[in-house]
């Protein structure tokens, strides 16, 4: 090849590479939200946002323009999230549970989430923060499909059509996966969270909220869940939970680090 076309080809390669740079720049907050909802780690979410940078730059030219972008870079984190959590075992339901035991029973562990809480900028606790760590440790639980599917449904808005080419499964398969996660979250919060169901076993929200903000206000007044009508399904206070935590970044959110710490704490406990 000449050199003057050499030079041409490595222009537009640049262009390209700068042009990359710059999509995934737009995209990657919320891919990397996406990468933590499904592993529940900081670190291994930022590793796998970093590895689906690497990997998309490589693969750029076989982008073919079938779907759109983000599209595209949310099939690469996808297939890299799927290959680590099926090297990682499924949380139990009760991971929370035993996570709290372990608090409460470890003053080391109280401190440390004390020093959290009044040093960090993140450290704070907002009970509505809560109920999308909640979200994600339940998500950890279902199926892998399954918490894909139901995260990028219900969380990023992504459609059918769409979460199907990002599986690389069949539309019929997405839609099954989607309405059988929805069942299993919405029977395991009507039996856990005792904020809107007498019947809940969990009381960490006001647990909680009573360790890190004893002056607060009533609980409920706080939450859009305690709007719900008293006779409210289990599928409209589902709908409110995801209200909720579609409106928090767990990254960035004000209780982000605390969070990041539970979270370590309840995957210790699995």
């Amino acid at each position: 090849m000449p050199q003057t076309e050499k030079q041409f080809v490595n222009q537009l390669k640049e262009v390209s590479a700068h042009a990359f740079a710059e999509v995934y720049a737009e995209i990657e907050p919320e891919l990397t939200s996406y990468l933590f909802r499904l592993v529940a780690n900081r670190d291994q979410a930022e590793d796998l946002a970093q590895d689906t940078f690497l990997k998309g730059f490589e693969r750029i030219e076989t982008y073919a323009g079938a779907s759109s972008v983000k599209t595209w870079l949310f099939a690469i984190a996808t297939n890299l999230a799927r290959d680590y959590l099926r090297r990682q075992q499924r949380w139990h339901v009760d991971a929370q549970d035993r996570c709290r035991e372990k608090t409460f029973a470890s003053e080391e562990i109280q401190q440390c989430m004390g020093r959290i809480n009044q040093t960090s900028t993140q450290g704070q606790y907002e009970v509505k923060e809560h109920i999308d760590m909640c979200f994600t440790c339940l998500g950890k639980t279902l199926p892998i499909e399954q918490q894909m599917a139901l995260i990028l449904k219900d969380i990023y808005g992504f459609t059918v059509r769409e979460i199907a080419r990002i599986l690389d499964r069949g539309e019929g398969a997405i839609k099954h996966a989607v309405r059988d996660a929805r069942q299993s979250m919405i029977g395991i919060f009507d039996r856990k969270c005792s904020l809107v169901s007498k019947q809940g076993t969990c009381y960490q929200c006001s647990e909680l909220n009573g360790l890190f903000n004893p002056k607060q206000a009533a609980l409920q007044r706080q939450l859009a869940l305690a709007e719900a009508e008293p006779d409210a399904t289990r599928e409209r206070l589902y709908a409110l939970r995801m209200d909720l935590v579609r409106a928090i970044d767990p990254l960035t959110a004000q209780g982000a680090d605390l969070h990041h710490y539970m979270l370590e704490l309840i995957e210790a406990s699995t």
